[in-house]
């Protein structure tokens, strides 16, 4: 009995060591990959930048800035110090107008360092989606492949997304710091698209985690964070905390290189060389946004389609903004209170540039007239309807808090609207019927139904107070008896 028992715990200890052991060795086995996947996500040749100019319509080769994009911006040598991992100690807000080439410049600067130590990913208004998103840019599975959740009861997943990023920024600071060991380089993580995230309590709670960790990681060297926005919400938010935030703007460009780059670019895929004067008739309709010169430079008629860019622009503008006049219903007010201050806006930068002294330069093209940002709350009487107009892109506001436009195009779309017959007293009919229905909400009737049926008060002094008495009509006199 004895040996038997002897035999039976010898062997129960032996499983046990093996199991613990062989679970010991997992463990580690399974952290020493995940950690060697993620280092593997900064490798050269990055699918996900393949990805990324197939869409953005860049060529994988050669590498050199002429073929690689159809123009080169004058910020791009700062783009590519930083991509690269040259500028250290700062983390970098990239913001501007859609469609100026904000993300076509970091593309470029990725794809000439075959984006060695870049990772890049789209921001999402849903957390759980930015987390998987996150996680794919990383190669971070977020423990979702453990084989342990088999033998426990909470698994994995049983958290917040905001827990799982803060999980997978650990394991990119461990791999940031074996990197920083090796090559003395920090890597370099991209979010697109910050504008998207929305402005409420999650999503500013991700932007503090992310902004956290920048600040961390920009102070020691380890990774460098680039955010894109074309909203002015997202350098707000982030300038409350900021000490080593680098802003950088990205505005359209020049007219020079504007009529260049359509030049060459219309050389290069259509065979057809454009006059000054047909280069100065669609710099003047659509300026130097990047976004439509590209939709000109591939159309067959030039000149139809900047008139269609107009057109979509102002339909897009009047089909969000439109006033309905001093007929409205009472029910849209709150809709028509937010429309009437962007066509009050709209209309007080139209008559700015009446009075500016230039609003055209040979060499820079179109100067857009702009109020600050405090002016221009003054001028619609509210302080919270701007931001929600640079969201739909139809005013912008600058890094430097200047609101003007969003585009050329949609100026120009300004000027039509407000000089169209009409059009003042229009806007003037609306902001009164605005203020009468106000007045009503404000007002209280009190209806006295004894003076409404003839009847009178006798109202006199008494000891100790007034006395009040209600005269009867004869009406009722003559009911009574």
């Amino acid at each position: 009995m004895v040996e038997a028992a002897a035999t039976s715990f010898a062997s129960i200890v032996i499983l046990g060591a093996g199991f613990s052991i062989a679970a010991y060795v997992y463990h580690k086995s399974y952290k020493h990959f995940v950690l060697k996947k993620m280092a593997n996500a900064f490798a050269p040749g990055d699918p996900v930048l393949e990805l990324a100019a197939m869409g953005k319509n860049i060529p994988l080769s050669p590498k050199t800035a002429a073929t690689t994009h159809w123009v080169t911006r004058p910020e791009q040598p700062i783009v590519d110090e930083i991509v690269a991992g040259r500028e250290v100690g700062h983390y970098h807000l990239f913001i501007g107008d859609k469609g100026a080439g904000k993300s076509s410049m970091l593309l470029e600067a990725m794809h000439k360092i075959e984006g060695d130590g870049v990772a890049m990913f789209e921001a999402h208004a849903d957390l759980e989606i930015f987390r998987i998103r996150l996680g794919k840019a990383l190669d971070y599975e977020f423990h979702e492949d453990y084989i342990g959740a088999y033998f426990s009861e909470r698994g994995p997943r049983d958290t917040t997304a905001l827990l799982d990023i803060e999980r997978a920024l650990n394991k990119l600071e461990k791999v940031a710091l074996r990197r920083r060991t090796k090559i003395g380089k920090p890597l370099v993580l991209i979010i697109n698209q910050m504008h998207l995230i929305r402005d409420d309590e999650d999503g500013k709670d991700l932007i503090d985690l992310l902004q956290q960790r920048a600040e961390q990681w920009a102070a020691s060297g380890l990774v460098t964070m680039v955010f894109n926005s074309d909203d002015y919400w997202i350098y707000e938010k982030l300038k409350q905390l900021a000490t080593r935030l680098e802003v950088l703007t990205v505005v359209d460009l020049p007219k020079a290189q504007a009529t260049a780059a359509l030049k060459n670019y219309r050389m290069r895929h259509c065979g057809e060389t454009l006059s000054p004067e047909t280069l100065e008739q669609i710099y003047d309709r659509v300026g130097g946004r990047l976004n439509f010169l590209n939709r000109v430079a591939k159309s067959k008629d030039m000149l139809a389609t900047c008139d269609k860019i107009l057109e979509v622009e102002k339909t897009w503008f009047l089909n969000q903004c439109w006033i309905l006049g001093g007929e409205m219903d009472d029910d849209v007010m709150d809709q028509q209170k937010w429309a009437a201050a962007a066509v009050v806006l709209a209309t007080a930068l139209v008559d700015k540039e009446a009075e500016m002294e230039s609003t055209y330069n040979p060499e820079l093209g179109h100067i857009l007239p702009s109020f600050a940002l405090h002016k221009a709350q003054q001028i619609m009487t509210r302080s919270d309807f701007v931001r929600a107009l640079d969201r739909l892109n139809l005013f912008s506001i600058t890094s430097d808090a200047q609101v003007r436009a969003s585009s050329v195009p949609m100026h120009l779309a300004f000027k039509q609207m407000v000089a169209e017959p009409g059009f003042r007293q229009h806007l003037q009919a609306t902001i009164d019927r605005i203020a009468a229905i106000e007045s009503l909400g404000r007002t209280r009737e009190l209806v006295a139904k004894d003076l409404v049926s003839g009847g009178t008060y006798e109202i006199r002094k008494a000891l100790g107070g007034v006395y009040v008495a209600l005269k009867q009509t004869q009406e009722e006199d003559a009911d009574e008896s």
